[in-house]
Parts: C-alpha cells; structure tokens; sequence
C-alpha cells in the first residue's frame, strides 16, 4: 500500500512504486545505492517527495509520498517506549537536487525518536546525494542531534552509520532510564492451571519489562477452543481490562491462531500474548552472541508461521512492545514463503556456528579436560555457582533467563587436575518447544558434558516440581541417562535443609558447602581422568608424546633416570603406559 498524496498519478506507477515492498535489506546496510536510485528516479517522474521507513533487521514497512511537512508521519515504534529509539529509519528524497536535511527533517527526527533521518537530492532522474542525521544523549531536555557530511550514494559508509545508529540507541536509552514505573507496559496474566503456575508468569512478565495489573485464573479441565477462558470469562476480562487500563493481556498456556484473533475482537484493542511469545520476547532480549540471536529469531518464526492468520494487534507493524522485540520482530509480517526462505538461511548459518562449536569441543577432547554442565530451573543459582567456582564475571541476577548464552569456564580441583564448567540457559515449565529446538545446538553442550550438575532452589517451595520439570527437558533432549550430581543451592536463606539423600547442599553466595561439591565432583569424575604421575626414561621418549596427546600434562620434570610427569589421564592410557613401562614406572595420585 502506497500512502500520501497519490493524486494524479497512474495506477501502474504506484505498482511499481509498491514492489518496493518486497526488497529484503540486509541489516548490515543502511541504504543500497540501487534502491536510492530508484526512489530519485520515481521522485523526478512524480516532482514529490517519497519517504521509507526501514526496520533495524532491513524490511520496507511503509513508503509514503509527500513532504514531511505535509504528510502527517506514522507512529512505527517497534518499542512501546517512545523515549528510545523506534527501531526504524526514515529515508525520504528532496526533488531539486539537494541532499541537505531541513529543519522539520531535524525536528521530525527528535519527535519521532527514528534510528537515523536521511535526505537524498534527487535531480534529472538521478540521486546527487544523501546526508543522515542521528540522536544523542539528552542535553537540556532535548537530544543532541549528529549530522554526517553529504556524500554520494555510491559512497554511503553502511557499517559506520548502522554503528551511528547502535552508539545512538545507547544514549538515548540513558535518557530512558528515567522513566517511572507508569510508562511500562500494563499486563494482565490469565491462567487455567494454578496461582502458582501465574505468579512465576508474573516473574516472566516482570523480566520481560511489564507492570502486572491483574490477573484471572479460570478452573477449567482444557482450554476453550475458541477462547481460551470461555465467551463469558472472556467479556468479564475485557470489562476489567478497561478498568485497570491493560495495554496487553498474557496468556499461561500456547494460543491458537483463531483464539488469538477472538480474543483481540472481544479485548477490543488490547494486545493478546500467551506464554510461549513472552518467553520468546525475554530471550530477544537477552540474546548477546551471533548465534543466540540466531535462534532466537528462528525460534520465533517457527512459532508464528501456523498462526499467521490468526493475529491482528501482536502483529501489527505500530504495536511494538513485548511479543514484537528481536531480530524476528518486523520478518513475522513476511508471507509464508519469505519466512520459510529465511528460517531456511537462519539453519543454514546456525549449523555454520555449529560446527565451529564442534571444533572447539573436539580440541577440548583431544586434550581430555573433563566437562561438567550446569543444568537447572531458570533463577536456581547457577551463574552464581560459576562465578564463584571460577572466578568469572558472568552476569548473575535475580531475573528468570538471566544466561542465555552458554559460558565455559576453567576449574581447579583440590591436589592437582582441572575440568571445564559450562553454565547453559536454565529451563522453566512449559518450555516452547520451538525454543528447544532452535537452541538443541547450545543444548549439546549438556548432551556431551561427562558429569551434569543439577541445580536447585533450596529456598522455593516448588523445588522438587522445577527439578522434575529439569529431569523431563533433558530426557527430552537424550540427556536423561547422563552421570549427575544433585546441588541444593542458597541454603543460608534456609533454617532447615531439606531431606534429600545424595544431594550436596550449598550457596553460591555465600560459599558454603564448595569443598564438598568439588570433592563430590572429584570424585564423579575419577571414571574419566584423574591425576597420575609416570617416570619415562630418555630412552623411551615417544611415550612423552602420547601422553601429550592422550591426557593434559600439568606439570614436567627432567632428573637424572628421565622424565617424571604429572597429567590427568583415564583408566585406558594407564594401561597402554602401564604395558610400555610396568606397573612401578607410574602411579595415581590422590
């Protein structure tokens, strides 16, 4: 669709201009020289101007034609938040050849808070030009504004303006900081499972950036088909969200398309997610790694490609806010044979980083460290634990998906020998299984640990519920048979410990209880490797070789008879040392 002043102007022409609509930008690119010169050119055939707005993940969403002093802009905030950025640039052209942006260009950009304004002169069928203007921090109550030089279009510097636009996302999002509680979203949880099952959704909704202002918890056996809640729980809900002025309700459970779309209509403009979208939203969020924002993207595709036709608000190009963050957001209004294309390339690339990880971990291999994962339910303590076994400086906070991105770390056992730690993304109830999917390659890191570190909440009630939900996803995953080792975590928030046999109660906080974590993880892993010492004579020096390629050397040392060496090693390489040298030439070390 084609907006504006289209007065006098020919049908076929306006087609042409909406085919524009179906380019797929690269993220990496600011403007395409091509694409300006086709815009110049339409803009000296009709003697107005055209403007376009281009998403962050490089869709066309809206192209106008008129001045923008004379066509009234659209609100196309991809974030609720309209003190930060809106996640959408505005490129439009000047008829007359000058590139040079104007003061209502200046002004439209500080009001609409756009990624970045930029004009391009447009003379005798051709672009003469594009300057770009970008936000800053907030001096006085208003933005600083940056303005690049004018330079040809061919000359665009892509990588160093989508950088201006991150460096301005930055600052203008200090501005934001600010903001009272009043300008978050309004959610409102619904539920049919328990009071339990909607608070942890209010800890999501809460993680996600929203103000829970009501909820409702609907006994039903099953979902209604057609509602979820029933027509008559679901005009009651529509009365209260008026009344507590909800800006999007929340939904524990997946919706189907037709419920979705029936509940928009009897909401009347109030946004409908369900669990699985807020999930998702948290992990666009907090995704940092190529990869992770790989996934994440994909993860949202393949949840909303069967329900397409089924949203209206929460897939709006305006809505923004949660269920429409990520690298996903604007590809979700793509047709189903776009999205496919790009789901496509998005394994394509997944399965590239992929291999990349299988290299390292064959390096890993090949030099027998031991590795032990960190697996459990979403807030239970686990980056806490690696921070404090290793002295790294992950980010550990009281949010559910505070890691999402695995992270490996290096531990010293006591007396001699290390192992790799890996902390993965914790698990939760009703985890979509489009994310299970879309993150089974950083799963794998848990797949093909040696030893798997459960950790629990010790100060939660639903304790032994969130291990069972652990227990399910890594049977889900063909971990369930894995060597594991129970961990009780923040046990000084405890007056009592629970009762539970085998498992090894700590605080990651405080540091209680890591002497006997590590001797219980010492001694889990004496079935892979554990220390050993070997004195090679000069004579049989080849040895010295195997065992630097069969176990990890800690420590080397040359006397008169030979070489006395120090290294992790299994049960297997002691015995091909053992048949070479003799039972005396080498021992385990406690």
């Amino acid at each position: 669709m084609i907006y504006g002043n289209k007065e006098g102007i020919r049908d076929s022409m306006l087609a042409q201009l909406e085919t524009l609509y179906d380019l797929d930008l690269s993220a990496e690119v600011f403007a395409p020289a091509e694409l300006l010169d086709v815009l110049a050119a339409f803009t000296c055939a009709i003697n107005r101007e055209i403007s376009i707005y281009v998403s962050r993940s490089g869709a066309i969403l809206d192209i106008t034609i008129g001045g923008l002093n004379s066509v009234e802009l659209k609100d196309m905030h991809l974030r609720r938040n309209t003190r930060r950025l809106s996640m959408v640039r505005c490129i439009h052209t000047h008829p007359g050849g000058n590139p040079q942006l104007s003061d209502v260009d200046i002004s439209s950009l500080r009001s609409m808070h756009f990624d970045a304004m930029a004009a391009v002169g447009a003379k005798d069928g051709k672009a003469t030009g594009i300057q770009a203007a970008f936000l800053g921090e907030i001096i006085g109550g208003v933005n600083k504004v940056y303005l690049t030089d004018i330079v040809p279009v061919k000359k665009i510097p892509q990588r160093a303006w989508m950088d201006a636009i991150e460096r301005a996302d930055s600052e203008v999002m200090i501005g934001a900081s600010q903001s009272t509680q009043e300008e978050k979203e309004r959610a409102y949880l619904v539920g049919l499972d328990s009071e339990k099952s909607l608070e942890e959704l209010a800890r999501l909704a809460d993680t996600a950036g929203a103000i829970v202002v009501g909820t409702m918890l609907q006994k039903k056996t099953k979902p209604d088909t057609a509602t979820y809640i029933g027509s008559g729980k679901a005009d009651e809900l529509s009365l209260d969200c008026q009344a507590k002025e909800a800006d999007v309700v929340i939904f524990d459970d997946e919706l189907s398309g037709v419920q979705t779309r029936n509940l928009e209509d009897i909401l009347r403009g109030v946004k409908v997610l369900d669990r699985t979208t807020l999930i998702l939203d948290i992990f666009a969020q907090r995704a940092q790694s190529r990869e992770g924002r790989l996934q994440v993207e994909l993860a949202q595709m393949a949840y909303q490609l069967p329900r397409l036709m089924g949203h209206g608000i929460s897939m709006s190009r305006l809505g923004g806010g949660i269920g429409t963050r990520g690298p996903g957001e604007t590809r979700l209004e793509m047709d189903r044979r776009r999205i496919r294309r790009r789901m496509s390339d998005l394994r394509h690339e997944i399965k590239e980083l992929e291999e990349q990880r299988s290299l390292r971990r064959a390096r890993r291999e090949k030099n027998r460290v031991p590795v032990v994962a960190l697996v459990g339910y979403t807030n239970a303590g686990k980056s806490t634990l690696l921070n404090k076994l290793s002295d790294a400086n992950v980010l550990a906070e009281d949010k559910l998906f505070a890691t999402l991105d695995p992270v490996v770390r290096s531990v010293k056992l006591p007396n001699g020998g290390e192992f790799l730690l890996v902390d993965t993304v914790g698990f939760i109830s009703k985890l979509p299984h489009t994310l299970v999917d879309a993150f089974r390659s950083t799963l794998e890191e848990a797949l093909l640990a040696d030893i798997l570190l459960i950790v629990s909440d010790g100060a939660s009630d639903e304790m032994l519920r969130q291990h069972d939900v652990v227990l399910e996803v890594l049977q889900s995953l063909g971990a369930g048979d894995k060597p594991r080792i129970d961990v009780i975590n923040k046990v000084d928030l405890l007056e009592t410990l629970p009762q539970w046999p085998g498992a090894v109660p700590i605080s990651a906080k405080t540091g209680e209880g890591m002497d006997q974590l590590l001797a219980e993880i010492k001694k889990n892993l004496l079935g892979v490797q554990r220390p050993l010492r070997v004195n090679i004579p000069y004579a049989q020096g080849a040895l010295v070789s195997m065992l630097h390629g069969n176990g990890s050397v800690i420590a080397e040392e040359y006397t008169d008879t030979g070489i006395q060496i120090d290294a992790m090693a299994d049960d297997e390489l002691y015995g091909r040392l053992a048949s070479k040298l003799g039972d005396q030439a080498l021992c385990w070390l406690e």
